[in-house]
């Protein structure tokens, strides 16, 4: 019986856990990477459901509310789970086109922020937990544990409300000083800062809240397609129901930073410097290298690998020419219409390129997926390979 019980209270940490690391915090993003955060935040809400599910089936709760209080937070829990694999998270949807399809149309009803606010019944799931443990005589009872107890739980909810409602308040402010479109989906926005960001890296992204432009006031993740530190430049492709409505978005409409987040330059210095860059783009996923290639154009060899779905989409082709101009030599740019197979691959790359390159794939999931498996096969090493997924 101890065993069920202390299974109950592993699956209540994990949930715990699971919530600190939705807040994104920006020490542990440079450490490991946000995507990392985000599949551990996914693998134990996964996880916690096992030891709860056997803590549920093994013990018995006195009173009917704490049993009930109990159930309604495991099927809460579970609903969620089913929900976030599907709206939420790419491990199914990147990798099953039907699944993507019916993510597709099911979104029309299931809106982005709805979605947020269906994941954050985690939060009402935990508090149900809570009230369950404090209803249990036999547990109750103990004070010191219960002191624990209280406290991480006001402790990890406090540091929720706080980061999600009041640190806003002290992030990034800025105004939309242009909006400009590139082709017939994707804009140029370019935000001028009210305050330098002195902790910004090349090849970095930000979520971004518009203030008063009628486009939702959700954080939404973008990419900066420069190195500057005053003005920041976002290249934003309209594919979702938040991002179609980018187009509204005025000059002079007041902007939320939060950020910055990202590896990329700290990897491109963690590789060897007369390790050639190869940086593989997929249409607007060329936005963060481009930050890389203003940064490191001087003093790296550079392949830039951009693919567009139709000869127009090279919007940042005059930009590129004059990256190859100003860098010696050691920038070269391939741009192909289509994506890019396993014979162009091997047909562009240099021998060196394939056996010591570092190479940076940002795109739709999916296509970065397949990107990372042709690499493989044409001999590029899992370890040389670092990616980005362009999500929402």
């Amino acid at each position: 019986m101890r065993l069920y019980i202390s299974l109950g209270l592993v699956a209540y940490c994990w949930w715990l856990l699971a919530i600190l690391l939705s807040v994104r915090p920006s020490w542990l993003d440079r450490a490991v990477g946000l995507r990392h955060i985000y599949a551990l935040h996914g693998v134990l809400g996964i996880l916690a459901l096992i030891p709860a599910y056997l803590h549920r089936e093994n013990t018995f709760a006195p009173s009917t509310w704490a049993r009930d209080l109990g159930d309604w937070a495991f099927w809460a829990a579970f609903a969620v789970l089913c929900y976030s694999l599907l709206f939420m998270s790419g491990w199914l949807t990147d990798r099953s086109p039907l699944l993507l399809k019916v993510k597709s149309r099911l979104e029309l009803v299931f809106r982005h922020q709805i979605s947020v606010w269906i994941h954050r019944l985690n939060l009402a799931a935990v508090l149900l937990i809570w009230l369950h443990v404090h209803l249990i005589d036999r547990v109750a009872q103990h004070f010191a544990f219960m002191v624990l107890f209280d406290f991480c739980t006001v402790a990890v909810l406090g540091i929720y409300v706080w980061k999600k409602w009041v640190a806003p308040d002290s992030y990034l402010t800025g105004r939309v000083q242009d909006n400009v479109a590139l082709n017939r989906a994707t804009r140029r926005l370019a935000v001028t800062l009210d305050r330098t960001s002195t902790t910004s890296r090349p090849g970095d992204f930000y979520f971004l809240r518009f203030e008063d432009a009628g486009i939702g006031r959700e954080w939404h993740p973008f990419s900066a397609t420069d190195d500057r530190h005053d003005t920041l430049t976002f290249t934003i492709r309209q594919t979702g129901d938040y991002t179609r409505k980018a187009g509204g978005v005025a000059p002079g409409t007041p902007v939320r930073l939060e950020g910055p987040f990202g590896q990329f330059d700290q990897t491109v210095r963690q590789h060897p410097a007369g390790a050639p860059l190869v940086l593989v783009g997929m249409g607007a996923g060329v936005a963060p290298l481009l930050g890389l290639i203003s940064a490191h154009r001087g003093d790296r060899r550079i392949h830039l690998l951009w693919s567009v779905r139709r000869p127009e989409d090279a919007y940042y082709g005059t930009l590129l020419k004059e990256y190859e101009n100003l860098s010696g030599g050691r920038l070269t740019v391939t741009v192909r219409t289509g994506r890019f197979t396993r014979d162009d691959l091997a047909h562009a790359l240099s021998e060196e390129e394939v056996a010591r390159g570092a190479f940076f794939v940002v795109g739709p999931n999916p296509a970065v997926l397949a990107t990372q498996r042709t690499l493989r096969r044409i001999g590029v090493s899992r370890g040389r390979t670092h990616h980005e997924r362009l999500t929402m």
